[in-house]
């Protein structure tokens, strides 16, 4: 199903109550999932709720990784009560459809998403977990957790599992088994320990060509210490404008270490970015491999293709509000780019996504507009919604 059929074809009565797909919304990890499914030898050290003064925090293996931010739940707030909005949080205050697959669907009904692709939460901080083997076995719970939630609602709900890139057979092995659990995609670090244009990952990337699994890149996601990525600039205004370094440097890696030119049917989706950095991402590598001396003397490819044909053949972007993006989207195409309410989350679309999304295409020809807000999304990780 490619993204024009798939707008096409989701004429069913939910579609027609609720237009949207959302290409990346969310999972809030219930408080035991890791002290009662991870591997019963990582127990002890597994993630864990601790109260700490009024707030609740996730730890492991000893050492904070997250507070429960109260933005991690509190969509809606934004557009009510602004002032409110905190880092801090407590699970007894977390929004129901944040924990409940049922009440999760109640809200996309609200809201007007006929389909959701979800991303854990607690769960991109997993990779701030120094010890390898310990982060591989709070993966294997979490997946196994996101498998059984979205499989109440599987027509409707799309999980995405995370992998553990430090070790590719792991990685390999998790992806296989994630795919038979029923989850639609995976996330990979967008900061790895070591650079994606690495020949060791070759074997992860067959291995997701083959199985037809798109991977995430998605904000958040970087491998390294506690306290450190987004979690730690989350007060840091200037930290938190500027967030994209670590992404286009995997980006441009895994361009010019020739891994689409290998493997062109890999697909890599970019989460929570938004679109505009990636026009002057597109440029730069062009220049720099056609003008610049890192470029002409590096790695060159068989044929006449640029580093940007590889992006807009190869790489989608999942985005929420940036209306920029959209009007600039002749340099990119309209067939790789896919709206997400980011629900439960603080800076969700909810439950004003139909509005927003209205506002952000005005003037969009309306077959681009139900590509970018459902049909590239739903061909991408096979949603149908015929009953």
């Amino acid at each position: 199903m490619n993204a024009e059929t798939a707008g096409r074809d989701l004429a069913s009565p939910l579609i027609e109550r609720c237009p949207l797909v959302s290409s990346d919304s969310h999972i809030l990890e219930p408080a035991d999932l890791w002290s009662r499914r991870a591997d019963a030898r990582f127990r002890r050290r597994a993630p864990r709720v601790v109260r700490v003064g009024d707030s609740d925090e996730w730890h492991a293996d000893g050492v904070r990784f997250q507070t429960i931010r109260g933005t991690a739940y509190q969509a809606g707030l934004r557009f009510q009560r602004p002032e409110e909005l905190s880092l801090d949080g407590q699970f007894e205050a977390i929004r129901p459809g944040a924990l409940d697959p049922d009440a999760h669907v109640e809200d996309m009904d609200l809201d007007g998403v006929a389909g959701a692709v979800l991303y854990p939460t607690a769960g991109m901080q997993l990779y701030k977990v120094e010890d390898s083997d310990l982060l591989s076995a709070c993966v294997r719970a979490y997946n196994d957790h996101a498998a059984e939630f979205c499989g109440r609602h599987a027509r409707r709900l799309k999980g995405i599992a995370i992998l553990n890139v430090d070790s590719v057979e792991e990685s390999i092995r998790e992806l296989r088994r994630s795919r038979e659990l029923g989850l639609a995609g995976a996330m990979i670090p967008v900061g790895p320990t070591v650079r994606y244009d690495h020949p060791s990952y070759g074997p992860l990337w067959a291995a997701a060509e083959e199985s037809e699994t798109p991977l995430t890149l998605h904000i958040g996601t970087e491998r390294g210490a506690p306290g450190s990525g987004v979690a730690a600039s989350a007060l840091d205004p200037v930290a938190m404008s500027a967030w994209a370094h670590e992404l286009r440097v995997s980006i441009a890696a895994l361009i010019f270490g020739g891994v689409f030119e290998r493997h062109p049917d890999l697909k890599i989706v970019v989460a929570e970015f938004e679109i505009s950095w990636a026009f002057y991402l597109l440029h730069r590598m062009d220049d720099t491999y056609r003008h610049r001396v890192a470029g002409l003397k590096g790695r060159r490819f068989s044929t006449s293709a640029l580093p940007s044909d590889f992006f807009r053949q190869n790489v989608y972007i999942s985005f929420q509000e940036d209306a920029v993006g959209v009007e600039m989207r002749r340099h990119l195409g309209a067939d790789h780019l896919m709206w997400g309410a980011d629900y439960p989350h603080a800076e969700a679309t909810f439950p004003r996504s139909r509005e927003i999304v209205d506002g952000i295409f005005e003037g969009v020809p309306p077959e681009e507009k139900v590509r970018m807000t459902r049909g590239n999304a739903a061909a991408l990780y096979d949603f149908s919604f015929e009953s």
